[in-house]
């Protein structure tokens, strides 16, 4: 069974324990108050360390698994929901780093070679996903070295850590709506609680009339409000969640078509393959048939090394 984060906390997240450092490390585990729909003014690099589930960043849906790593800008809404047993709890889940624009505004002053890390900070804006494996194993290391240390050592690691990303062209920008369309502190506090109703009941019929009427709200301003905290219209926002969690059955390969169709959400099997094919610019048939060649050859790989020790 899969637990939303139950949260009412202020959807506006105040970071008042700078207390006069450049940068602010955080852990936490799941379930946790920091698990909500939020936004802030500091960029946040962001290392999944256990348990997957699903990511919402701006307008982006997406999957996260242990090893994810993602930078996302100032104000951009973000939220990491882990897909766990009813009374699982995970002591560790995340690793945090965060920052202000003052770092760099100040530091470009006198560290010219600051200046490098701009595009970098540029793209955080959309948030961005790091794919390059080498590059996360690294990112991880340098996470624990900061986790672990203080002062200029600590300083030192980050911007270790910021050249290494700012280096790397595997890369994935997720949002497309920007960050003034979607900070708005009173809107998104509403909006954290539909998305968490949502997260929990996408997989059966779920009419945008039920998640106002949760809110106590009326379906069209409802439906106004929605749009603009997440970027996406109700209907956009519930298949493109169901579409993730299709990606994310087809990815076993062990499943048919037509039963993740139902298991993520759909209610017949051609409205799903049209959404798929729009949202994924492929069949879920290709997709499946993708996915099965990826084990396969993830298979004759580990064979080869099975068989080729002496």
């Amino acid at each position: 069974m899969t637990r939303p984060a139950r949260v009412t906390d202020p959807s506006y997240e105040l970071m008042d324990d700078h207390n006069g450092l450049s940068i602010i490390y955080r852990q936490h585990g799941f379930p946790s108050p920091l698990v909500r729909w939020h936004f802030h003014k500091e960029y946040e690099l962001h290392l999944i360390v256990a348990s997957s589930g699903k990511v919402f960043i701006g307008d982006y849906i997406g999957n996260f698994y242990p090893q994810t790593l993602f930078l996302t800008g100032p104000n951009l809404p973000h939220n990491w929901i882990s897909q766990v047993a009813e009374d699982e709890v995970v002591p560790k889940r995340d690793m945090l780093v965060n920052f202000t624009d003052e770092l760099f505004d100040s530091g470009y002053q006198v560290f010219a070679e600051l200046k490098t890390l701009a595009p970098l900070l540029e793209r955080a804006q959309y948030g961005i996903e790091f794919r390059c494996k080498h590059t996360i194993a690294r990112a991880m290391d340098l996470m624990q070295r900061i986790a672990d240390t203080s002062g200029a050592t600590r300083l030192g690691h980050f911007f270790i850590l910021l050249e290494l990303l700012a280096a790397t062209d595997e890369y994935q920008l997720l949002s497309g709506a920007t960050t003034p369309q979607l900070a708005d502190e009173h809107n998104i506090d509403r909006t954290n609680r539909a998305v968490d109703y949502i997260f929990a009941h996408y997989a059966r019929d779920l009419p945008l009339e039920e998640v106002a009427e949760h809110l106590g709200m009326k379906p069209t301003y409802f439906s106004r409000v929605f749009k603009q905290a997440t970027g996406r219209n109700f209907i956009e926002f519930v298949n493109r969640l169901r579409i993730s969690k299709s990606c994310e059955l087809l990815a076993d390969g062990d499943k048919p078509v037509t039963d993740v169709c139902f298991e993520s959400g759909f209610n017949n099997i051609s409205n799903f393959n049209r959404r798929f094919q729009q949202l994924k610019g492929m069949t879920a048939v290709c997709q499946l048939s993708k996915c099965c060649l990826t084990h396969r050859l993830r298979e004759q790989a580990r064979s080869h090394r099975y068989s080729a020790k002496p």
